[in-house]
């Protein structure tokens, strides 16, 4: 016998009190239309309502800061005249899905979010996260989602410069992809995703309109994936299409834009993404305090017998909303035709209404023509603003004590250290190799170093000598065990990479990926890595200028590691110079900068490594955050090497930040690049080796007293670790493991893993 039939609310993903809540919103019952609009904007990855309410702990202002959060990217003032746009999103389970047009599409959509506020996209970055390379589906999934990536950003014509690489079995079902981009405006030319001036014109531009991605945003990205044997399963009923990206169009996209914005022909501009033309008409409308008519019947189609509510809430890539006067359309229409971009004017800014109690009401009309029937009549900024806030139930994990009882700090090394090094050496190149790095020609450092560097010009933009530096960082190992003090050591990680190459930090954007918000641990997790990160912007004097929630990551029941990912915007005040980077030179002294020793009861912690988490020990307890240390450290490097950038003389020959695999891998990463060995110390403990904490750099320096004086000035520490030099990385009687093992060994470690899958 077969079951009735959900209501329909239900299946739209509403609950039972949240149509009470649309219900009492109208004053009557809602259509099946009007459902459909609540259903895509009231989802969680539209709405945040399980995290909204944790989200307003973080710094958001700043003295340099344009635009923050609750806009399509935040905005900084980088001086010279110049702005700079920074935002990052998620598009992980469309990814699990199809990982190609997963990946291609996530990049579309990070790019309209950056040219929606009138700058030009100059860089994208991508931090992956797969399950362990065992298995033929994780191959299907990397080359997928880097194909993806490649394909769509190559095409476009925006340099990708970075990312990360992470594999872990928490991802195996699930995998994260997550991608930032950053863009360049004059500051004039910044604009706001408003609709203003009753009588203004709303015009689509760019794609027609399908039915790939229909629900998208209330399906794929806030429910979780059925199975637990390592395949994604979904009902068919909850198996929407995932959209399908056209790189061409886009690039034809963002040049009509910014010559729309140059022109001054548009009043207020928002991008097509999350539940399509419904999400950036209220959004528009409940910004301005206006209502606004939409005809569903001026919509062009690519589909025929599409109905109401998919075309409203189609995800179809490449789409821009413009708000104009009626006396530009002329003109708007002409140079979109010249850029052979589709213009289609599909509604107008309408006067608000004012309700039973006297309050101006913005509503958003669904017509049947523009002076036909109303098929869906709702309070705009209900959609966009009034969703739901749920505060979830949080409760920290039951095991957790017993998690960080299990501590491998004090456990004997296993084997040797030698090939505890070589196991964690691993060079992401293979992946970065896919991606065009130098489109633009503004990339002078790019993959695979601390942080990415790119001085900051581009047509239309003022004449300067300024560059932005950016760097995207996690540590799930670190956030599974304390995601508060897990998510402030990765901020202050994020922060030392970009002094690596003479930036100062400026903005955080952040992609928050976690598992289903109805399990009370999960809320706990994703509440503490807010503390920890409010924590540690405030002590690094960081404002949060935007973000991404990421929940239901989670496959069988089975949730993902907390994983927090930040993204960090930098400025280097005067670029005529590249960093040192890991360039150090035969008979440099090489030392060790900052706190030697971790804060907390363990000088070497190794708990959250990857030293300790490649034994399967994924217990024990991270560091404490002193933002006070970790600030003078980084503030001292960064100078030192901004200095160097701006074409001063310095004895500073390299520089490295001390990261992921402590302090052998960064040693052993400067020898790899090199192909000069290093003579080091003994280290004071085997954990010295491995254990991972932030505000450490390794630095190279042809003058040791002169460095050792300028450190001492700040009080920062600094210990001399030894000498570059000879055909072998030696550290005291630990590690002896030659040049040319340790370069073949990370150049190769990826590509084998991929090859030996078939």
């Amino acid at each position: 016998m077969r079951s009735a039939p959900q209501p329909l609310h239900r299946a739209l993903g509403l609950t039972d009190t949240e149509l009470d809540i649309i219900r009492d919103v109208l004053g009557r019952e809602p259509n099946s239309l009007e459902l459909a609009l609540y259903g895509v904007m009231w989802s969680e990855h539209c709405s945040y309502k399980s995290s909204r309410m944790h989200l307003r702990r973080l710094p958001t202002h700043g003295a340099h800061v344009l635009v923050g959060p609750g806009e399509n990217a935040g905005v900084i003032d980088a001086g010279d005249g110049i702005a700079v746009a920074i935002r990052i999103e998620s598009h992980n389970h469309p990814s699990a899905i199809e990982p190609y047009q997963g990946a291609a599409t996530g990049v579309g959509g990070i790019l309209r979010d950056v040219f929606t506020m009138g700058a030009r996209p100059l860089a994208v970055m991508d931090p992956l996260f797969f399950g362990e390379l065992t298995d033929a589906r994780q191959r299907w999934l990397v080359e997928g989602v880097v194909s993806g990536i490649s394909g769509y950003g190559n095409s476009v014509g925006v340099p990708t410069i970075g990312g990360e690489l992470t594999f872990d079995d928490c991802y195996s079902s699930n995998p994260l992809v997550n991608v930032l981009c950053c863009g360049a405006l004059p500051t004039e030319r910044l604009v706001l995703g408003v609709a203003s001036g009753v009588g203004n014109l709303a015009v689509l531009l760019g794609s027609s309109t399908g039915r790939d991605g229909i629900g998208g945003v209330s399906v794929l990205a806030s429910a979780g994936f059925q199975g637990s044997d390592g395949a994604v399963s979904l009902d068919d009923a909850k198996r929407p299409s995932v959209q399908v990206g056209d790189p061409y169009e886009e690039k034809r996209l963002i040049e009509a834009c910014l010559e729309l914005l140059d022109e001054r022909l548009v009043v207020g501009i928002q991008d097509l993404g999350g539940a399509g033309i419904v999400c950036a008409t209220c959004e528009t409308a409940a910004r301005g305090g206006v209502g606004m008519d939409v005809d569903v019947t001026a919509i062009p189609l690519r589909e025929e017998g599409m109905q109401p509510y998919e075309i409203m809430t189609s995800e179809s890539q490449e789409r821009m909303l413009a708000i104009i006067t009626p006396e530009n359309w002329d003109l708007v229409a002409a140079l979109c035709a010249k850029w052979e971009v589709r213009a289609t004017v599909i509604g107008h800014v309408v006067e608000p209404v004012t309700d039973d109690q006297g309050r101006s009401v913005g509503m958003l009309r669904i017509r049947d023509g523009f002076d036909g029937e109303i098929l869906a009549q709702v309070p705009a900024s209900s959609l966009a603003d009034e969703a739901p806030l749920y505060d979830r139930p949080r409760r920290r994990p039951d095991d957790l004590d017993a998690i960080n009882a299990d501590d491998p700090t004090d456990d004997e090394p296993v084997g040797t250290p030698n090939d505890d090094l070589l196991g964690l050496l691993i060079d992401p190149a293979w992946v970065y190799r896919q991606y065009d790095s130098q489109l633009f020609l503004n990339t002078v450092v790019g993959p695979g170093s601390d942080a990415a560097l790119l001085r900051l010009a581009g047509p239309g933009l003022p004449i300067s000598e300024r560059g932005i530096a950016l760097s995207t960082d996690s540590n799930p190992r670190w956030c599974a065990l304390d995601p508060r003090a897990g998510t402030a050591l990765t901020v202050a990680e994020s922060v030392a990479n970009l002094a690596c190459v003479g930036a100062t930090a400026k903005a955080v954007v952040n992609c928050l990926n976690f598992g289903n918000p109805e399990h009370p641990e999960v809320m706990w997790q994703l509440t503490e890595s807010i503390e920890g990160m409010a924590l540690a912007c405030s002590a690094l004097d960081l404002p949060v200028v935007g973000g991404n929630v990421s929940l239901y990551n989670e496959s069988g029941g089975h949730d993902i590691d907390p994983t927090p990912v930040v993204g960090l915007l930098g400025v280097v005040d005067s670029l005529v110079a590249p960093p040192p980077g890991w360039q150090w030179c035969e008979g440099d002294a090489v030392v060790l900068v900052g706190t030697r020793h971790a804060s907390g009861p363990q000088k070497f912690p190794l708990g959250g490594t990857r030293w300790a988490t490649k034994r399967g020990r994924r217990g024990g307890r991270v560091p404490e955050f002193e933002g006070e240390v970790l600030a003078k450290a980084i503030a001292f490097v960064a100078r030192e090497i901004s200095q160097i950038c701006a074409g001063a003389a310095s004895d500073v020959t390299a520089v490295h930040d001390v990261g992921g695999g402590g302090l052998s891998v960064a040693l052993a990463e400067m020898v790899a690049v090199t192909g000069l060995g290093a003579q080091i110390i003994e280290l004071e403990h085997h954990g010295e080796l491995f254990a991972e904490f932030p505000g450490r750099f390794v630095m190279a320096t042809n003058d040791l007293v002169a460095f050792r004086a300028r450190a001492d000035e700040t009080g920062v520490p600094v210990v001399a670790l030894g000498i570059v030099g000879g055909d072998a990385l030696r550290i005291g009687e630990t590690i002896d493991v030659a040049v040319g093992e340790v370069s073949s060994r990370r150049r190769g470690a990826l590509e084998a893993s991929l090859a030996s899958l078939g």
